[in-house]
């Protein structure tokens, strides 16, 4: 069921976001607003955040870009959406690609420049556009570094139609008085339709489970009878040889026995002489 903070919010079990209007979207949200967001200590997920208590993984916001600080492992750059506050973005780097070079006996790396990275998709961004005094529309999800909320960049589009910014704005305020500034609610019966699809979904995926694990008990089960008849088949190879070699060795002693008695027999043995072995 629903627990309530000390103002008698509701706030419901992670089964229910499915039906939050803000927690599977962009949601366009100011500066100032962002900042103001809470995570709660009940959900695992540390990536959800709440404004009241409407759960919030995504973030969409406009603005101008009025600093760029280039770090080691991340790029900060700061974004004022004249809303009275400015939030950081940061835009993660990736593995540094580097490049080996021998000259004689001397072998030196260089270092191309680092490559960014959307934090969820892994694919690269390039932010070169994004210098200070552009305007932008970026999206991403939250993030905390020394409690203070930042945005990790997933994606951006430069604005450069005035029109488009006003209409943002237009859309965020419409948004906030709408839904973000009314309590999040549902009805008990919605509840237990959420908790339902939820324990539903729950046991597709044991059945998965259980079918993935009853395959791979299959496949252990026939490499096992591969691996046995293999087995059998080279240790009856190996007899055949084995009994090959026995009557190998038998004849060659059969022969060398039948060469001794007519070498005793006083029969020449050389090459073409009289009636001992023929020349061929």
């Amino acid at each position: 069921m629903a627990t309530a903070d000390n103002n008698a919010l509701p706030f419901y079990p992670a089964f229910c976001f499915q039906a939050s209007p803000t927690h599977f979207t962009w949601v366009k949200i100011a500066a100032v607003d962002v900042l103001r967001l809470k995570r709660r200590a009940e959900y695992p997920d540390q990536q959800t955040y709440f404004y009241t208590n409407h759960p919030i993984r995504f973030i969409s916001l406009v603005g101008i870009i009025i600093a760029c600080h280039d770090l080691p492992t991340r790029t900060i750059l700061t974004l004022d959406d004249s809303t009275g506050a400015t939030l950081d973005i940061v835009v993660i780097k990736g593995p540094e690609p580097s490049t080996s070079t021998t000259v004689t006996t001397t072998t030196t790396t260089t270092s191309s420049p680092a490559t960014h990275i959307s934090p969820t998709t892994q694919t690269p961004i390039d932010i070169t556009p994004l210098v200070p005094g552009t305007l932008t529309h970026v999206k991403g999800t939250i993030s905390t570094f020394r409690n203070t909320n930042q945005l990790q960049l997933e994606r951006y589009f430069l604005i450069r139609d005035t029109n488009a910014e006003m209409r943002f704005v237009e859309q965020r305020s419409r948004f906030l008085v709408e839904v973000l500034s009314v309590p999040w609610r549902l009805g008990g019966d919605e509840v237990e339709r959420l908790r339902g699809e939820m324990e539903e979904e729950e046991e597709r995926v044991e059945e998965e489970q259980e079918r993935v694990r009853r395959r791979e008990r299959r496949r252990v089960e026939r490499e096992e009878r591969d691996a046995r008849r293999i087995q059998k088949g080279w240790e009856w190879e190996e007899r055949v040889r084995a009994k090959e070699a026995g009557r190998c060795r038998e004849n060659g002693v059969r022969v060398m026995r039948e060469i001794e008695k007519r070498r005793g027999e006083g029969v020449d043995l050389s090459i073409g002489g009289g009636d001992g072995i023929p020349e061929r």
